[in-house]
């Protein structure tokens, strides 16, 4: 593993720690508790995302991190999309 893989590692059990304990937390509060760059921060995310561990919704220019992931049903309903086709 490079430093870079190995920053991003580290970012992501770093966040992975605080959100199991306190469940949740905005994108920009994980940024500044952590001393994180934009790039690691969102490809930290990424990562436990795609690993299933963390919900993302989007708040703005912000995302809403949540521990765990949400029913399949719930997430349907929250981010309905609309074909106008």
């Amino acid at each position: 593993m490079n430093t870079c893989q190995e920053t991003i590692q580290n970012a992501a059990n770093q966040m992975a720690g605080y959100l199991e304990q306190a469940g949740q937390a905005t994108s920009w509060q994980l940024k500044l508790r952590f001393h994180l760059s934009a790039s690691v921060l969102y490809l930290a995310l990424g990562q436990l995302a795609a690993q299933n561990k963390i919900t993302l919704e989007a708040d703005g220019i912000n995302y809403n991190v949540t521990w765990g992931q949400k029913p399949a049903d719930a997430l349907a309903s929250a981010t309905p999309f609309q074909s106008n086709m």
